[in-house]
């Protein structure tokens, strides 16, 4: 059976879209956006080397509309996050005549995603985005919310824009060719939900660990729709992160993001280093009393169960510590942890004493 099972409306005005959570859907990719009422003359696909497959099915599709397609492709990998291929793509974007009217399909994972999406906002002045991610980790979390960006070399993240896609086009199956160790890190992500938004979508998560092992098309279609309609909520509230709720989907990130700067982006997939920044971020609550020690060992097991790490990497901890200096979440100079206080939720902490953040990765090592 295929076609959409799950849609979740993202409602921001003007910039509000839909997300459609389903299987089969590549092959309906032009069908399903243009059934939105919008007219498409010229499409420009994004992809990298990793799924050239999912992105021929998807320029198929167009072309079979009748829609000129353009086909740019990156090298996979974080590295491709940068400025020289973001200029790479305008200066391929103008030689074949993109224009306002244009869109940019973006089909891969987060890397793509942030790229695309950063070239789609800022190619004359904004242009339309199309997402379809294909990892676990940018379906349930970087497709949605319109956050976009590159890396600088000590900084993650650090240039970018939001720009909200026009729709986001989530096709299950393509997770049965994922590799292992990508789908994994996925879970990281989805985990993060139970623990600062949904409990009850936590003791799911503990429920059915063995079908998430065996990428179970249902439980999968259940959990991405879920994930997509909490981070959807919390972006509806707070879409440019100015009030500080949309801080709390970083949680674990601070530590996760000086791992990979520190580490070397790459080193470890993101979804990983989320996982261990979790567990850290946990214990770093219950030095401060927030929580107890079973919190932070139900993620541990949880974690450990979907084979994720937990143990912070061998760097120099002081190192990290200036690298989370350059966190996005640093106000006026002080540091700020997004950090539980009952599984389900979170909140956002400032001046935490730095000898207990170095604490907090040493601890279980």
């Amino acid at each position: 059976m295929t076609g959409i099972r799950q849609q979740v409306d993202v409602s921001l005005g003007e910039r509000s879209y839909t997300i459609c959570v389903g299987t089969g859907l590549l092959s309906q990719t032009a069908a399903t956006y243009m059934s939105r009422g919008e007219a498409v003359s010229h499409v420009v696909v994004i992809s990298d080397a990793n799924v050239t497959e999912h992105a021929d099915v998807v320029a198929k599709s167009w072309q079979a509309a009748g829609v000129r397609v353009v086909r740019l492709s990156v090298p996979a990998g974080e590295g491709s996050k940068s400025i020289a291929e973001a200029d790479r793509l305008w200066q391929e974007m103008l030689r074949c005549g993109t224009d306002r009217k244009s869109l940019v399909v973006a089909v891969g994972g987060g890397v793509v995603g942030d790229l695309a999406g950063f070239v789609a906002a800022t190619f004359a002045r904004g242009i339309r985005f199309l997402q379809i991610p294909t990892t676990l980790l940018a379906q349930v979390d970087s497709s949605v919310g319109g956050k976009t960006g590159i890396n600088l070399p000590s900084a993650k993240n650090m240039v970018g824009a939001f720009w909200q896609p026009s729709f986001v086009l989530i096709d299950i199956d393509v997770l049965s060719t994922l590799p292992d160790r990508e789908y994994r890190s996925g879970l990281a992500e989805v985990v993060k939900y139970g623990v600062i938004l949904d409990a009850d979508f936590f003791n799911y998560l503990e429920a059915h660990a063995a079908q998430l092992n065996a990428r179970d098309p249902e439980v999968l279609c259940t959990i991405v729709a879920r994930c997509c309609r909490l981070k959807a909520d919390v972006v509806e509230q707070d879409e440019r992160e100015t009030s500080g709720l949309r801080a709390v989907l970083n949680y674990g990130h601070t530590f996760a993001h000086a791992f990979e700067a520190i580490g070397g982006y790459g080193q470890l997939l993101h979804g990983e280093a989320v996982s261990i920044g979790m567990v850290c971020a946990s214990r770093l609550a219950a030095s401060l009393g927030r929580i107890d020690a079973a919190m932070t060992q139900r993620q541990v097991t949880l974690l450990r169960q979907l084979d994720l790490p937990v143990v912070v990497p061998d760097l120099d901890h002081q190192l990290l510590c200036q690298a989370m200096a350059h966190d996005k979440k640093v106000e006026h100079g002080r540091l700020r942890f997004v950090l539980p206080t009952r599984m389900g939720h979170v909140e956002l902490v400032a001046d935490v004493n730095s000898d207990l953040v170095v604490n907090a990765m040493r601890d279980g090592n």
